[in-house]
């Protein structure tokens, strides 16, 4: 992953030759102020073409019937945050 190091001022003056390279190559730019770096600048994933397909791991696990049992009583008080030593 190649980065761009950028000052705010070349930032400004040129910032859509520098997203075209963002989009196109997949760099990040890294914002200074004064050669000091202050952001990142980085492309967002492509969104899926297609959906997600559904039900992967069918019959590679099983969830057996305890998984439906009620918790118990000193993990339901940490879930409302009570402390679990009392």
């Amino acid at each position: 992953m190649t980065m761009i190091k950028l000052n705010v001022h070349e930032a400004k003056t040129h910032l859509s030759r520098y997203l075209k390279r963002l989009e196109e190559d997949g760099e990040v730019i890294v914002l200074c102020r004064r050669n000091v770096p202050i952001a990142e600048i980085r492309p967002i994933p492509a969104k899926r073409r297609e959906p997600r397909p559904i039900g992967l791991w069918k019959g590679q696990f099983e969830v057996g019937p305890e998984f439906f049992e009620p918790l118990p009583e000193d993990i339901l008080r940490a879930f409302e945050g009570e402390d679990i030593d009392e």
